[in-house]
């Protein structure tokens, strides 16, 4: 059975700037690679490797103790030379921490260091001298301290190697870097005499990871609730959702995205990347948290008011005269309050183990309106989007490396050891995994390619078509295989992927290809829905 045809009235043009504000941050932040799937994403490929220097690059958690008091775990990674880790803490010894005089640890100490971990600043000699000073004044282990702060997993921390001209090293205890944040946190629990104890083990990653169904199905979930949300939900495109305040709503009226529109959003989005990557810092990452908690609290409200109408439509009509924002629905009323308190207290708890919970619901409730606010009209306008956000991030993750030095994607996702986490992500904990991380995907990689599938809907609907002659359910099953796709590719390449690398081909590919064998492409590039 066809879907039932649409109001034939033109989209309203209200409401750009919430519709630009939401698509251009989700555009900034989404771009999220995925969780890296072994200690191989670490190699380098290109430090020597020979007999007693070939160990290969370790994740390590550091668990640490200040008077017996046992305080967050940090992140460490180990060297390429040196005595190989445990890989349970069980198995591991847990001993006490001193500060080698001099502190670089290059010389002798003067401090004793006999079956302690030895906590020394980088800088000075090499990774080689400071281990073998360490070992021979009796210290089981050396925990170094970066001198640059930022993320344990940078490249920059992946170079305690040897070079062609060293020796064989004999280095019979660990060797381990943390970052200067984490090597902070370690020196000021031994300020005033305070006894700091410290383990260090290595845990394997599990070979399945059972989050990532779960994320899977959030991402599929999410794409096709927020396509049919206005035909199922609202029932009528021409009905508004309960607003903010006043008779109309900007988050309720369409704005439709242009050629030009989707590539000034690339444009700006890779600006503002640049500046992320070389000023990056704690007020920017709560910046992102404020835009994120706003959206959410708009996505919350719209998803909570359209829901409740829907149930009854008495409600839509029952007002109340407020000061300066005139008529406001008793509905947004109730809904507005509650979930501006969800907001709030997701923010004050961001960190609680717990909190991914909260983040999803804001991040699905956010999409969802933001593809009932924002339309692709036709495959052209989608085709300058997809392949514009394709190219930005096949750039900034694989090509930015020969620029500058790094990759800029990368390097900003993962953020600082210090501020809030980037939350433009759907997250899922690793319920296998012994650090207790997390698997994400990218709003981005949720929205984009939505859009386009919204679009094919919408299209169907106009058109009279139905799932077996229509494009929505071949654009759902192509969104759902490049999803798979991009976590075959995670596993495989044992690093993280860029899902639109896959994603795009999976759907615009699909839309363009049936479109072609049907003969309307010409029809679905001019389209106007």
């Amino acid at each position: 059975m066809a879907f039932p045809a649409p109001s034939s009235s033109s989209p309203r043009r209200g409401g750009r700037g919430l519709a630009y504000l939401l698509v251009s941050v989700l555009l900034l932040a989404s771009r999220v690679p995925g969780a890296a799937g072994a200690d191989s994403e670490f190699e380098d490929g290109v430090s020597p490797k020979f007999p007693g220097c070939d160990n290969p690059f370790q994740k390590v958690k550091v668990t640490y103790w200040v008077d017996g008091d046992e305080r967050s775990s940090l992140t460490g990674i180990t060297a390429r030379f040196g005595e190989v880790l445990p890989a349970t803490g069980s198995d591991g010894d847990k001993r006490k921490a001193v500060v080698p005089a001099p502190k670089t640890g290059c010389a002798k100490s003067s401090a004793p260091l006999a079956s302690s971990i030895a906590v020394a600043e980088r800088g000075e000699c090499t990774f080689l001298e400071k281990a073998k000073t360490a070992e021979s004044g009796g210290a089981a282990a050396l925990l170094l301290i970066n001198d640059e702060d930022g993320q344990v997993l940078r490249v920059d921390l992946q170079k305690m190697v040897c070079t062609q001209n060293d020796t064989v090293p004999n280095i019979g205890i660990p060797v381990v870097m943390v970052s200067q944040s984490a090597g902070r946190k370690i020196l000021s629990g031994m300020d005033g005499g305070a006894k700091v104890d410290i383990l260090m083990y290595a845990p394997e990653k599990p070979s399945f990871d059972g989050a990532i169904p779960f994320l899977w199905l959030m991402a599929v979930g999410s794409v096709a609730c927020a396509s049919v949300w206005s035909f199922v939900v609202v029932g009528d495109e021409d009905k508004n959702a309960p607003t903010l305040g006043g008779e109309e709503a900007a988050d309720s009226e369409i704005v439709e995205l242009q050629t030009k529109t989707a590539l000034v959003f690339i444009v700006t989005a890779s600006l503002v990347l640049l500046f992320l990557f070389f000023f990056k810092s704690t007020w920017s990452a709560w910046l992102l948290v404020v835009l994120f908690c706003l959206s959410g609290l708009q996505g919350l409200h719209y998803v909570a008011s359209t829901l409740i109408v829907r149930a009854c439509d008495r409600c839509r009509e029952a007002k109340v005269a407020l000061p300066v924002l005139g008529n406001v629905t008793v509905v947004t009323l109730v809904i507005l309050p509650l979930a501006l308190i969800f907001v709030v207290v997701w923010a004050v708890h961001q960190n609680s183990p717990f909190a991914w919970v909260g983040q999803d619901l804001m991040g699905i409730c956010m999409m969802i309106l933001v593809l009932q606010v924002v339309h692709l009209p036709n495959i052209k306008v989608a085709t300058a989007l997809l392949v514009s956000a394709f190219m930005y991030d096949i750039f900034w993750v694989f090509i930015s490396p020969f620029i500058f030095k790094k990759s800029v994607m990368i390097t900003v996702a993962r953020g600082s050891d210090e501020g809030p986490s980037l939350p433009m992500v759907l997250k899922m904990p690793k319920e296998f995994d012994t650090w207790n991380g997390y698997d994400m995907i990218g709003f981005g990689d949720i929205l984009f390619p939505g859009l386009l599938v919204a679009f094919s809907f919408r299209y169907d609907r106009a058109n009279g078509k139905d799932l077996t002659d229509g494009y929505f359910l071949c654009l759902m099953i192509g969104y759902a295989f490049g999803l798979s796709c991009t976590y075959v590719g995670l596993y495989l390449m044992k690093s993280g992927q860029p899902a639109l690398l896959y994603l795009v081909p999976s759907t615009l590919g699909t839309i363009v290809t049936l479109g072609a064998k049907r003969g309307e492409l010409s029809q679905l590039w001019n389209a106007k829905v």
